[in-house]
């Protein structure tokens, strides 16, 4: 996965997310545990499927940590995924592909704190 973080650290638009008190403080209070369960259910969900009617729209820039790390590791979205993972588009992501997805944004997250 390290090179995989080079790469990114080498965006300008990537590069530009970090996460804040706030959310570092969300972080402490729910457990990296949790996090990694919302990870999962966010990708599962808004990742994960064949089809995104609003893929490229479905990921939004704050709110939760996981968010926040999904655009900084190009995760948001399938066209990032493509560009950035060569995970293909129009296939929904297996199990494989959908713990690859969480375990890059949880590392980030580990990164961050």
């Amino acid at each position: 996965m390290d090179d995989i973080f080079q790469k990114l650290a080498k965006s300008e638009f990537r590069s530009k997310f970090k996460l804040k008190q706030k959310e570092k403080d969300y972080i402490a209070q729910k457990g990296m545990d949790t996090i990694k369960s919302h990870a999962r259910d966010f990708i599962s969900k808004r990742l994960a499927p064949a089809n995104i009617p609003n893929d490229g729209k479905q990921t939004p820039m704050k709110g939760h940590p996981v968010f926040i790390a999904q655009h900084a590791t190009a995760t948001c979205c399938r066209g990032c995924l493509y560009k950035w993972h060569k995970i293909e588009k129009g296939v929904e992501l297996n199990a494989k592909q959908q713990e690859y997805v969480v375990n890059i944004i949880m590392q980030w997250i580990e990164r961050q704190l």
